[in-house]
C-alpha cells in the first residue's frame, strides 16, 4: 500500500464548549465526514455547512481533500465553528503560504466568547431579581 494513503494533516479547533479534531487526507474527492456521518446529515442548517467549509473555499482547495472530523461538546453552531478553526489549522500544515489569506478572513483566531458564569444572588450571569419597594 502506498504511504500517501495514510498521510493526513491534523488541526484542533475549539469554540465555546465544542472541540473538533479535523484530519484532511490529500488526493480525495472532497467528502466531509463528521462523527462517522456525512456533513449534510450531521448539520441540518445550510449556514453551518457553508461556514465550516469556508477555509477550503478561501484557499481554493475544494475537492482536493477528504475531511474527517471528531467533534464533541457544545451545540451545533459551536461545533461548526470549531470545525472551521480546525480545518484552517490543518490547511496551514499542508501549505504555510495559506496563512495570510486565512488570517485576513479571521479563520485562524479562536473566538474567545463563552458562556459567562452565574453570580450569587442573580438569576443568571447578569439578570437580577425584580426589585420590590414594599
Amino acid at each position: 500500500m502506498a504511504e500517501s494513503e495514510f498521510t493526513y494533516y491534523e488541526g484542533v479547533g475549539r469554540r465555546k464548549a465544542a472541540t473538533a479534531r479535523v484530519r484532511i487526507y490529500p488526493g480525495g474527492d472532497g467528502t466531509i465526514v463528521v462523527n462517522d456521518r456525512p456533513v449534510d446529515q450531521y448539520f441540518t442548517r445550510e449556514w453551518d455547512i457553508k461556514n465550516l467549509s469556508e477555509p477550503l473555499i478561501a484557499t481554493n482547495n475544494v475537492g482536493r481533500f477528504n475531511v474527517t472530523v471528531r467533534v464533541k461538546g457544545g451545540g451545533i453552531t459551536g461545533q461548526a465553528d470549531a470545525i472551521r478553526l480546525g480545518l484552517a489549522r490543518a490547511l496551514l500544515q499542508v501549505d504555510p503560504e495559506n496563512r495570510p489569506v486565512l488570517r485576513k478572513l479571521g479563520m485562524l483566531t479562536r473566538d474567545p466568547r463563552a458562556k459567562e458564569r452565574k453570580k450569587p444572588g442573580l438569576k443568571r450571569a447578569r439578570k437580577a431579581p425584580q426589585y420590590t419597594k414594599r
